[in-house]
């Protein structure tokens, strides 16, 4: 895919599906398959194979290279596959040489995890990454302390599509999108529809959502009502979702997974447990209570459940 053809893609909604694991605690690439086949037939205009939703982390390399497989396959041509690559400088440009052959139209980078990174050599990480790349690169920018210069020295270059920007330092964002070239790498809240008001006023465009694998058509509406201009409608939408993605929140963010891969499998999917370190199930109150919000929007119309999700419940 061209960058600007990427570009276009960032403008909409980045989805960004879950893993599923079997009984045995491996990855399962045929429901990890259906799960992208959903976000894609939903409409979700990019999905990210293997993003944090995706538990990038707690997968192997090699495990990694499955879920992008089954991303290619299950998304089948309706929208933008975007592999998450990682970890050492290395090992991100050799996933990234693997995205290209499997057939994925970019790529995104996780933000480097060294405790010692320093702020330029992260910036630094990126862009080596991104020369050493055949398809267009995305940075996720999740940590504190960059320089407005620093931030336009990654929009500037030629093979960044994007910058998932994922911090709360509006100010830093405000200052360098109109510092950066405006034909450069396109700003997008990483931070989900309950920023994307926010992140949209101070001039990104687009947003991440985990919330697509359960109830894309909200995605959708507050994807819509922004390109619309009309703040007014996204925050009631962001309203309605609140609920969820506060749970999401819960120990440290512990939970953020955890509420997902429960909701998936409330809609008839059995996605399995997360794994350790995240929260590996809800406690029966947080998971009763999600019931009850998930009910709720089933019956508006807003999540649709496969026909054997009693089964799935029953099993669970």
């Amino acid at each position: 895919m061209s960058i600007a053809s990427m570009r276009k893609a960032l403008t909409g909604v980045s989805g960004v599906p879950v893993t599923a694991y079997d009984g045995g605690g491996e990855v399962e690439p045929r429901i990890t398959a259906k799960v992208y086949a959903r976000a894609a037939a939903a409409g979700i205009h990019n999905i990210v194979a293997a993003g944090n939703t995706g538990e990038f982390y707690a997968l192997t390399p090699q495990e990694i290279r499955i879920v992008h497989e089954a991303a290619v396959a299950g998304v089948d041509g309706q929208a933008p596959v975007t592999a998450a690559v990682g970890r050492s400088l290395r090992e991100a440009i050799g996933m990234a040489r693997d995205a290209a052959a499997m057939g994925a139209s970019a790529v995104m980078s996780h933000q480097p995890v060294d405790p010692f990174a320093a702020p330029s050599a992260q910036i630094d990480y990126f862009c080596n990454l991104a020369d050493a790349s055949a398809l267009p690169l995305v940075a996720y920018v999740r940590a504190e302390g960059f320089s407005v210069a620093e931030i336009v020295r990654l929009a500037n270059h030629g093979n960044i599509a994007g910058i998932k920007f994922a911090t709360t330092d509006l100010m830093l964002l405000s200052r360098a999108i109109p510092a950066a070239d405006p034909n450069g790498a396109l700003f997008v809240c990483g931070l989900a529809e309950s920023w994307a008001p926010t992140f949209t006023a101070a001039g990104a465009r687009g947003f991440t959502s985990g919330l697509v694998n359960v109830a894309p058509k909200l995605s959708l509406a507050v994807h819509d009502a922004l390109e619309r201009g009309d703040f007014a409608a996204a925050r009631a939408i962001v309203g309605k979702l609140e609920p969820f993605e506060r749970m999401r929140t819960k120990f440290r963010s512990g939970a953020n997974v955890t509420v997902v891969k429960e909701a998936v499998t409330y809609s008839g999917l059995d996605v399995g447990p997360v794994r350790a370190p995240g929260l590996p199930q809800l406690d029966q109150q947080d998971r009763e209570e999600l019931h009850r919000l998930l009910r709720g929007w089933e019956a508006e119309g807003d999540i649709q459940t496969q026909p054997d999700r009693q089964a799935v419940k029953a099993a669970g």
